[in-house]
């Protein structure tokens, strides 16, 4: 098989590429690398990838169609692709509106079209979010519920990824499967993440922003349970009367309090946070709950790891990478 990745030097990109080479895939990486968070993390990703073989990459635009056309005409041998480039953040795209239609929207049909027109493409698999869940009060939320309330353009046009996807499996037959993600986190993160914002800024002895006065509960789910549950999710080619069209929550099915995430960061590091408590932010949800019955049952998903283990290992990472 031949794998087409996008967004490989990305958190979660660069995770599956190294899983999918250790099982001997032939990986063809695609990212921009562009400076939504320090691109030299971004490199040193991309580092540890290059080299390695069955890996080739291109940095490339998924969004630019030409690009993305010449791409599969120089592989036409692509088998699957796992589509997770993408513009991410909630609060950025109340900053910057367009960066989130243009990856995220032009993104996702330029790589359908790919699918489309690709003769050997057996399973596109995209990157949905929790965030399409918006107002929803029901926990935990599951793929039945209704997601036509989102609270942030991020969420719209993720749940609008998911609406194209469904019109391609539709018209063309194409298998697609979207993933609903909750707050993945763990070793080589990204900085706009609370894990990684409240360990840098505690170690600087600067203060950290807590939203909703604390009252806050996440789904928090390690990256290598992630990584286990999309290459399951790859192998698993949708079938079943109607559209070959699925789409997953993937989570840890376990919903924490923020302020007990922190409590584990103080400890892990030795030192205890200076918080400042601020009301809810525009765009952001209270809580998050993962119902993963629908992805337990069908590909034999089982997360494994609870923040109690997972947090000491990001910072265990987090140290180690920046010396500090």
């Amino acid at each position: 098989m031949s794998y087409l990745l996008t967004g490989a030097a990305g958190f979660i990109g660069f995770h599956v590429c190294q899983r999918l080479l250790q099982r001997g895939e032939a990986v063809i990486g695609v990212d921009n690398v562009n400076d939504y968070y320090d691109p030299s993390l971004k490199e040193a990703r991309l580092a540890q990838l290059s080299g390695k073989p069955g890996f080739q990459f291109y940095r490339t635009d998924i969004a630019d169609h030409h690009a993305v056309e010449d791409l599969a005409a120089r592989h036409p041998e692509i088998t699957h692709i796992i589509h997770l480039a993408a513009q991410a953040g909630v609060r950025y795209s109340l900053v910057n509106p367009y960066a989130y239609t243009h990856s995220n929207i032009d993104g996702q049909i330029a790589m359908l079209e790919m699918a489309r027109h690709l003769k050997g493409c057996e399973h596109f698999v995209y990157a949905s979010s929790s965030s399409v869940y918006g107002a929803n009060k029901k926990l935990p939320f599951a793929v039945e519920d209704r997601v036509d309330n989102p609270v942030s353009l991020y969420a719209a046009t993720k749940k609008a990824c998911e609406l194209m996807a469904h019109s391609y499996s539709h018209l063309y037959s194409i298998p697609t499967t979207g993933l609903r993600f909750f707050t993945v986190y763990g070793p080589w993160g990204r900085p706009d993440m609370s894990a990684f914002l409240f360990v840098k800024a505690i170690l600087a002895g600067k203060p950290i922003s807590v939203f909703n006065n604390g009252d806050m509960r996440r789904d928090f789910t390690y990256i290598d349970d992630i990584v286990s549950g999309i290459v399951a999710v790859s192998d698993h080619i949708p079938g079943g009367d109607g559209p070959p069209y699925r789409v997953y929550n993937i989570g840890n099915h376990r919903s924490e309090p923020l302020m007990r995430m922190i409590g584990l960061i103080e400890e892990s590091l030795g030192k205890k946070a200076e918080i400042v408590f601020e009301p809810m932010q525009p765009g952001d949800v209270k809580e998050t709950f993962a119902d993963i019955e629908a992805l337990r049952s069908d590909v034999g998903f089982e997360p494994s790891t609870a923040i109690d283990e997972g947090i000491p290992k990001f910072v265990r990472w987090y140290r180690e990478f920046y010396g500090v």
